[in-house]
């Protein structure tokens, strides 16, 4: 197997026709044809199945053709770091689900080193995508937070993955809403009295189970759910319908969060939340720096 076999594969994959990928890859049909049995017979999988207007992938191949993405996005960045490095920025990764205090730990890392040139990257995603992108290595540090409900499964998630989670501080449940929220003026607050409103939740996509919510009372029966995929998404929600969302009072004062007040929940489930990294890697400097920042959040 090499790198050149799963380029061939995934340009044939996004293609759908070994005609148009020989002409992409500028090599002949017939080779590209033979580098691609080749592959399969290695592998023991057929990749592609032959049509009479071209090829389609097979689940197996669908399944590998995932992997060989990885891999060559990897090989790439070794690439560019040690072929190319003349032109080398400083690079630093972080994947995230969608809380505040991780953008900015983000944000006061890239001000502390204040470099002339670099490439970042953040990605505020699902939970099962924090976790693939820190397994492949596409980002370097993961952040996320574990419910007392789904503490022990993630547990085995990241052993199976080869992660290690490192726990920074834990917090009580809260409820997020509108500062004029016609409940809004209470001490604490119960499920009970919200039934009648609608409750944001951030969508898992396929994983989208109890045990990838990144919300507190993930098996809570609500009344009325909105489920979306981002952060400003759901804070529009919450101001235009009246709606709430379970969290761990860590408001920001970005986008229209400061429109929103948190009021403690009386059916209280804590929120451990931490980091995940490749096990037995050590942070880089940004990296470390990063983590000192997520930290600073545990007194507020």
């Amino acid at each position: 197997m090499t790198i050149l076999q799963l380029k061939y594969v995934i340009a044939i994959d996004e293609e759908c026709s070994m005609r148009k990928a020989a002409d992409r890859l500028y090599v002949s049909q017939p080779g590209l044809s033979s580098a691609v049995r080749d592959l399969e017979n290695e592998i023991g999988i057929q990749i592609f199945e032959r049509v009479h207007n071209g090829v389609v992938t097979t689940p197996a191949g669908s399944s590998f053709i995932a992997y060989a993405r990885h891999a060559v996005e990897q090989f790439e960045k070794v690439e560019e770091k040690y072929l190319n490095s003349r032109t080398e920025k400083p690079t630093f990764s972080v994947s995230m689900q969608h809380y505040t205090v991780a953008v900015n730990a983000f944000i006061d890392t890239v001000k502390e080193f204040d470099l002339e040139e670099y490439q970042y990257f953040i990605r505020e995603t699902q939970t099962s995508e924090v976790i693939e992108d820190v397994k492949t290595m596409r980002s370097e540090v993961g952040v996320i937070a574990l419910s007392d409900f789904n503490k022990n499964t993630f547990k085995k998630v990241f052993v199976d993955a080869s992660l290690e989670f490192h726990e920074l501080f834990t917090r009580d449940t809260y409820v997020y809403m509108r500062k004029d929220h016609p409940l809004a003026g209470q001490d604490e607050i119960s499920l009970e009295e919200l039934k009648d409103y609608p409750c944001m939740v951030f969508d898992q996509g396929d994983n989208n189970s109890f045990y990838y919510r990144e919300e507190a009372l993930a098996t809570y029966d609500y009344k009325k759910v909105i489920s979306t995929n981002e952060r400003a998404t759901s804070i529009e929600l919450m101001l235009g319908l009246n709606g709430y969302a379970v969290g761990a009072a860590m408001l920001g004062e970005s986008l229209n969060e400061s429109e929103l007040t948190a009021i403690k929940l009386k059916e209280d489930e804590t929120l451990t939340f931490g980091y995940i990294t490749r096990k037995g890697s050590e942070l880089s400097e940004m990296g470390q720096a990063f983590v000192e920042k997520l930290e600073a959040y545990k007194e507020d």
